[in-house]
């Protein structure tokens, strides 16, 4: 068995729910890890809202963590507008990882226009196979989120991190609901945005979302199994 399999089976969620931490150091994936969560986004330093992480976390959280790990791809904090050069950058950042052990990929590349780029992804798509991919937060920078993830869908993008173009996931309720409503479970949408274990169980019950995701992971799973 793999280690990408091992910790597939040893950490399928016994909830409905599988709880994603965000973090950018290895001390703060074990403490995710034993908080629990389900699954980690290893990222960069999260300050300007994480970039590609380094080979050496990548690899140390590959081989240590039972979680299932996803690692972010992203060159630079900023927009998700990326010329020739970042998009070759991203590929090998994604290949990298793909050789390191990891469980999928987290990225997203937009239009000019604010529309998903579909070629880009598709480019960096074809490199992340068979791996999952998610879609992150850059979907909140999109001009039609219906349109985005009918797009995603078609590209058979895995999962989509949102807030509903809300500044956090509360306040964006309504419109996550919407989305896992059109999403017909073609994709899974994951809720983001300030998430905690004081809102995390409303925030379910009132969007339906099977999945969350957030920086502020301890408790989060106690609070929806309790």
């Amino acid at each position: 068995m793999t280690d990408a399999a091992r910790r597939l089976s040893i950490n399928t969620p016994s909830a409905a729910v599988l709880v994603e931490a965000a973090v950018d150091s290895f001390d703060a994936a074990m403490r995710a890890q034993e908080a629990p969560v389900q699954r980690i986004e290893l990222c960069g330093p999260l300050l300007d809202g994480g970039t590609t992480p380094s080979a050496g976390l990548i690899a140390l959280c590959s081989e240590k963590l039972l979680a299932s790990v996803n690692v972010l791809i992203r060159p630079r904090a900023g927009d998700f507008v990326y010329s020739d050069d970042e998009i070759e950058i991203m590929k090998r950042d994604v290949a990298v990882a793909k050789e390191l052990g990891v469980d999928g990929l987290a990225f997203g590349v937009l239009t000019p226009d604010g529309d998903v780029d579909a070629a880009k992804m598709a480019d960096l798509i074809a490199v992340a196979t068979p791996l999952r991919v998610v879609f992150h937060r850059a979907f909140d920078a999109v001009r039609d989120q219906d349109d985005a993830l009918e797009l995603l869908v078609s590209l058979q993008v895995n999962g989509i991190l949102t807030s509903g173009g809300a500044a956090t996931a509360t306040e964006g309720t309504e419109r996550i609901a919407h989305l896992v409503n059109r999403a017909e479970q073609r994709i899974r949408v994951i809720a983001a945005g300030s998430i905690t274990a004081k809102n995390v169980r409303a925030l379910v019950q009132n969007t339906h979302v099977t999945a969350v995701h957030g920086r502020a992971f301890e408790g989060v799973s106690a609070a929806l199994d309790g």
